[in-house]
């Protein structure tokens, strides 16, 4: 039905949107927790071993910095692995006791990370 131009454009215009609302969305999660940095480097979950107050800088660098480079199209793929990783760790480890409910943003973010990452930046990146 439509040309392979106008699919082209499309598809370049979809990304778009998945990159702007995903990244711009993760960095709301992002600035929330700068906010509070004082109040949660006591107690921020530590999955990795790696100290709270290390793991909130690796979770900040991931939701501001790389949400930042995604919302760009800026070094997109290698911007998503923090970001798979923090969902990840989110989705099956800091909340994998939880109900669905409870955990279905966390999941819905790693899969649209997954998806940008297969699929690329798209059309409209830097």
């Amino acid at each position: 039905m439509f040309s392979t131009k106008l699919n082209d454009t499309m598809a370049g215009i979809g990304l778009l949107l998945l990159r702007l609302a995903s990244g711009g969305l993760m960095m709301t999660h992002g600035y929330k927790k700068l906010m509070k940095l004082s109040t949660l480097k006591a107690d921020f979950p530590d999955p990795f071993g790696v100290g709270h107050d290390m793991s909130l800088y690796l979770t900040l660098f991931a939701e501001l910095l790389c949400a930042a480079l995604l919302v760009l199209g800026l070094c997109t793929r290698l911007a998503l692995i923090p970001l798979l990783i923090c969902m990840g760790v989110a989705f099956f480890q800091i909340h994998a006791g939880d109900p669905l409910g409870e955990k279905e943003l966390a999941l819905f973010y790693l899969v649209a990370y997954a998806a940008l990452f297969l699929t690329g930046p798209g059309k409209y990146s830097m």
